[in-house]
């Protein structure tokens, strides 16, 4: 309903009431022209019914729902099921061109504009974080290991020779193992050492092999933040200063990194004193959607226009608009009461496992730069 819409319905139904619900449409449509103009998470939370106005207004957009429209190209939205166009608000086309994952499509502005307001919420959020000098990011429809697979592949297209390993500090989760091989490079895995409790990154070792090796014959070296006691986020610091000497690549798995302000900090940090190419994380670890996405992210913007326009084909639009929503749903402050919920919860969970551990004379594990998991130790029989 436009002004000239309801001018004709108050003529339907008593001018006062009509006005009243122009001045609540105006509202909804305040809040939108704010998020087209600002591109970044409102301060709070929008209901509902002002998401699914803005999400209905972009896919009338798409050509697929054109009245009258009829395609005759081999990608024109056809959708058979009627419960799958509704699941998916009746976006068909997906987001990016064969050459670019972030690029616009001619026939789907408003996926094409679905796209461009996700990655401008998402790269919001990181630097909401605690990662504020991230430059760029963005959504894409393939879970943590894959993307990590596309960074490393990508890396591999700027060296001068295709190079053989990839560096990597241990951490017993197959999906990082995987990436490595499936992008078709060597793992040389450096093992933690422990230190007191913790298992933490053994920066000599890693020295060490970059000098064996070589840089050329390096893809990168990948590091990890959020993982499971009694291992601890990597030494990303050091490790970053160490890749900014001897030039070669640095990528961080940042898998459910986000809710941690320490990861986001450590990452921070290690892009501000070395070298961060891309550092990646989980949409449903991070932002309570369903799984399949994730966000690439990255201190350099071209570096990450590059990672985007490796990506082969178009995309999935389904973790954007899943992100989209849930994002848009939280607003700035909802997301923050959530994280410092998530660290309250920690601290509780920490001292009710020291009073088992007491009742038990059993041992928490002493990991204090792990933020986000604890380890009881089982020694009784």
């Amino acid at each position: 309903m436009n002004e000239d819409n309801f001018a004709l319905a108050s003529k339907i139904v008593s001018r006062s009431y009509v006005q009243q619900a122009s001045e609540i449409r105006k509202q909804h449509e305040n809040l939108i022209r704010q998020l087209l103009e600002q591109k970044r998470l409102p301060d709070d939370g929008w209901d509902e019914s002002t998401i699914e106005l803005l999400v209905n207004d972009m896919a009338l957009m798409d050509s697929n729902n054109y009245p009258g429209n009829c395609g005759v190209g081999e990608r024109e939205a056809r959708i058979f099921s009627a419960l799958v166009a509704k699941r998916h608000y009746r976006f068909g086309h997906g987001i990016g061109r064969s050459g670019d994952i972030s690029a616009i499509q001619p026939k789907a502005a408003g996926s094409s504009l679905l796209n461009k307001l996700t990655n401008s919420l998402a790269l919001d959020v990181l630097r909401l974080a605690g990662a504020q000098s991230t430059a760029s990011c963005f959504v894409v429809p393939i879970a943590t290991g894959m993307s990590l697979a596309l960074c490393m592949s990508t890396f591999a297209q700027k060296k001068s020779k295709r190079p053989k390993y990839v560096i990597w500090t241990r951490i017993d989760q197959k999906a990082c193992f995987k990436a490595i091989i499936l992008a078709g490079f060597e793992p040389v895995v450096i093992e933690n050492k422990l230190e007191g409790d913790e298992l933490r990154t053994d920066v000599d070792a890693i020295e060490d092999r970059i000098k064996e090796i070589g840089a050329d014959d390096i893809c990168c070296v990948m590091t990890t933040t959020s993982c499971f006691c009694p291992r601890v986020p990597d030494r990303l610091e050091e490790v970053a200063m160490l890749c900014a000497q001897y030039e070669v690549p640095h990528l961080v798995n940042n898998a459910y990194g986000v809710q941690s302000t320490k990861c986001m900090h450590l990452l921070q940090q290690a892009g501000r004193v070395g070298r961060v190419d891309a550092y990646v994380q989980s949409t449903d670890k991070n932002f309570l959607v369903p799984v399949g996405g994730a966000v690439i992210a990255g201190f350099n913007q071209e570096t990450i226009e590059d990672i985007g326009k490796a990506y082969p084909g178009r995309a999935s639009a389904t973790p954007s608009l899943d992100l989209f929503i849930t994002l848009l749903t939280l607003g700035r402050n909802g997301y923050k009461k959530l994280v410092q919920e998530r660290k309250d919860m920690f601290t509780y969970l920490k001292e009710e496992l020291e009073k088992v551990a007491k009742t038990y004379n059993e041992c928490l594990l002493a990991t204090p730069h792990n933020p986000i998991s604890l380890g009881l130790l089982l020694k009784t029989k």
